[in-house]
């Protein structure tokens, strides 16, 4: 009974990590850099680490290691506006230029590779095809596919849960409400980071971002709909 949570420090990963803290008996925390010029949502993974120990003692008995992974190679191949200063848009695949190609497949190699060493074979993510911005890398045929590779390649077997593969952005906060109540959907508001941009100024209703990207996009409008 022991996972490990692709922890990016945003919305998603955040409530994943509840999601596994509810279920399993110990969790340990995966981060990437890898260039991303919203480097800022690692930034946060420490603070928000520490003030949800708070949230549950349960939670807090369970909370491991958390472990970061240097993956520069990665932003140094992806041309994308995710590891570039560049505006975001629409590409001439129809897919947005914040795709970076083969990021979740890489993500979950190395986390599993981690997992072989640290002693668990199950890992949990938040990727989702309800609610999001078109990469077929967060699909569930392909992920499936990915792990049913991995398990070969290591010859044990990995099982991936994604609790918000369903869900909306609005899904994911009831979810978060469901789970560790109004003390953990604040903390995802005011200590997680979502927006592509880096923004951490202001404090909307809805968290911090810019609030007109995709990303931020689609949790503005996530959040009108759960506070409804």
């Amino acid at each position: 009974m022991r996972a490990g949570v692709l922890f990016s420090g945003g919305q998603d990963s955040t409530t994943c990590l509840a999601w596994a803290l509810d279920r399993f008996d110990h969790v340990e925390t995966i981060g990437f850099h890898y260039g991303q010029r919203h480097a800022v949502e690692m930034e946060v993974r420490a603070a928000f680490l520490a003030k949800l120990r708070a949230i549950r003692l349960d939670w807090s008995a369970k909370l491991g290691e958390d472990h970061v992974v240097e993956l520069a190679g990665l932003g140094a191949i992806s041309e994308t506006a995710l590891t570039r200063d560049e505006s975001i848009a629409v590409g001439e695949s129809g897919l947005p230029n914040t795709f970076v190609p083969g990021r979740n497949l890489i993500f979950l190699n190395y986390a599993a590779a981690l997992g072989w060493r640290r002693g668990f074979s199950t890992l949990v993510a938040g990727m989702c095809e309800a609610d999001f911005s078109g990469y077929p890398d967060c699909r569930a045929d392909t992920l499936g596919a990915q792990m049913r590779a991995i398990s070969l390649g290591m010859d044990r077997d990995f099982t991936l849960h994604t609790p918000l593969m369903q869900l909306s952005k609005a899904g994911a906060w009831n979810l978060a409400d469901e789970l560790g109540g109004d003390a953990l959907v604040e903390l995802i508001r005011t200590d997680s980071h979502t927006c592509y941009l880096g923004e951490r100024g202001d404090l909307h209703d809805w968290g911090y971002g810019c609030g007109t990207c995709p990303a931020c996009e689609l949790r503005v409008r996530g959040w009108a709909e759960f506070a409804a």
